[in-house]
C-alpha cells in the first residue's frame, strides 16, 4: 500500500539513488533515505508535494543494534492533503551531525536545539545550536543509550533536596 502513495511514487521517481527503504506500518509510511539528501528531499516535500508543517523531529539511539548509531526522524503533515508522512535518515557515531533543517521549517530551530542537547547531534548551519533543556555545564546527553543513570558524577538527588 505504501508503494501506492503518492508522496513515496514522487520520492523514488525524483530521488531513486536517495531512498534506502519504505515501510508502511499500521497506515504509517515511512521512508528512509540517505543523509546526504536529507535537505533537498524535505525541501521537495514541502515546495512540491505540500508537507507544509513539521509536527517533530526526534533522534533514536541504536547503540549496538545498528551500524549507523543514530536514526533522525522527521514527523511531516500536509495539511492541504490530510496525509502524514515519516522520514528518517541513519546518522553515525563517528560523524554525529546532520545539516539543519531550519532552512526548510523555521521550527526545526528548537527540536534540532533538543536533539543536540540530549543526544549529542550537531546540526550544520544551525542559527542557535545550544543547549535547551539541560544546564550549560551538564555533562554528556542524557538520552543516548549509554549515558550513566545518575548522571556524570551525581549521585541521586544529590543538592536537591533539603
Amino acid at each position: 500500500m505504501a508503494e501506492n502513495n503518492r508522496a513515496v511514487l514522487k520520492l523514488k521517481e525524483k530521488f531513486a539513488a536517495s531512498i534506502i527503504d519504505v515501510v508502511e506500518f499500521r497506515g504509517e509510511v515511512t521512508v528512509t533515505v540517505a543523509k546526504d539528501s536529507i535537505i533537498e528531499i524535505l525541501s521537495f516535500l514541502k515546495q512540491s508535494l505540500q508537507y507544509n508543517l513539521l509536527t517533530d523531529l526526534t533522534a533514536v539511539d541504536y547503540l549496538g543494534k545498528k551500524e549507523e548509531r543514530f536514526m533522525m526522524v522527521y514527523l511531516l503533515y500536509s495539511i492541504p492533503n490530510k496525509d502524514r508522512l515519516r522520514i528518517k535518515t541513519p546518522v553515525t557515531e563517528a560523524e554525529c551531525r546532520i545539516p539543519t533543517a531550519t532552512q526548510v521549517w523555521k521550527t526545526a530551530n528548537w527540536l534540532e536545539r533538543e536533539v543536540f542537547d540530549l543526544f549529542g547531534i550537531m546540526f550544520d548551519k544551525h542559527p542557535d545550536l545550544r543547549r535547551i533543556l539541560m544546564t550549560d555545564d551538564w555533562e554528556g546527553h542524557p538520552l543516548r543509550k549509554d549515558y550513566p543513570l545518575q548522571g556524570p558524577d551525581r549521585e541521586p538527588y544529590k543538592g536537591r533536596l533539603s
